[in-house]
């Protein structure tokens, strides 16, 4: 019998009242699992509103230990009732320091670890710096229940080596929860349809799936706004878009995969055969989830 995986994104808006962000995301979440969804994927920090548009420090009284975060243990519940896995994107507090982290819970609701984002931005809009260490995890590929899965932050998904160091470790699908709209700099800019290329072309040059959750709407954080584009999407081993919401759509993404065949079809296109190791450094010292 073939290996498959339904994989699924949520796409939706999010306010500032924590308890009302996880009810909504539990929501979707059990939408995605009632159309077979196996692993499921929220957006980025759907704790409340994407703060990082301005620095003010009161946002960090939001941040909580990975293993008693309140999207976390509110999930963990949801994914062993349910049976699925669910990748928790949540602000992080370890001791002084503070990430934007991702904690994997399993389809049982185990917390299989941490990732810590390691590429952080810093710019008119998204001034991540001011709140988020760079992560030091390094890249991470989750074994669970129904498959190894890899999962980079919003911001890892520019970067090629990012998704190429997760498939040197196992990883059999990608995925990126996202918070990403418009430039406050250049209200002339938009990113959608680079943000979701450049996904695709991980997905081309790995031969893999790749899932993309972004947030959707417009937020007002004290005088700094943004609107956020979605343009979710899930994308097959080819790079083609097999499920996509627009800007304003709020809902759920499901898509089913054959792993063995994708694995097969791999194998055959040589890319990783080829790979020059030599060149790779430490990318190529997969590290244990």
């Amino acid at each position: 019998m073939a290996r498959t995986i339904t994989v699924a994104a949520l796409q939706t808006s999010y306010g500032e009242d924590l308890r009302a962000n996880i009810d909504k995301t539990i929501a979707l979440v059990r939408e995605a699992a009632g159309r077979g969804a196996q692993v499921i994927l929220p957006s980025e920090l759907f704790q409340g509103p994407y703060f990082c548009v301005s620095q003010e420090e009161k946002w960090f009284a939001g941040a909580h230990p990975w293993r008693e975060h309140p999207c976390v243990t509110a999930l963990q519940p949801v994914a062993a009732e349910l049976g699925v896995a669910i990748p928790v994107s949540i602000f992080e507090r370890e001791g002084p320091h503070y990430f934007n982290s991702m904690v994997m819970l399993d389809a049982d609701g185990s917390a299989l670890g941490v990732y810590r984002k390691s590429h952080i931005p810093d710019g008119p809009g998204y001034q991540e710096k001011y709140y988020f260490r760079p992560g030091d995890t390094g890249f991470k590929v989750w074994n669970t229940r129904h498959g190894r899965i890899g999962v980079g932050i919003c911001w890892d998904q520019w970067y090629p080596e990012t998704a190429r160091a997760m498939m040197l470790q196992g990883a059999e699908v990608l995925m990126y929860p996202t918070a990403i709209g418009s430039e406050p700099h250049d209200k002339e800019l938009d990113t959608a349809e680079p943000w979701r290329r450049a996904m695709q072309g991980h997905a081309v040059s790995n031969i893999v799936p790749v899932v993309g959750a972004n947030r959707i709407g417009r937020e007002q954080v004290n005088d700094a706004g943004q609107v956020f584009y979605g343009s979710s999407f899930i994308a097959d081993h080819r790079g083609d878009l097999v499920e996509s919401f627009g800007r304003d759509e709020e809902g759920v993404l499901v898509h089913a995969f054959d792993l063995d065949f994708i694995d097969r079809h791999r194998a055959a296109w040589g890319f990783f055969r080829d790979r020059r190791t030599d060149l790779y450094g430490s990318l190529v010292s997969p590290r244990p989830a």
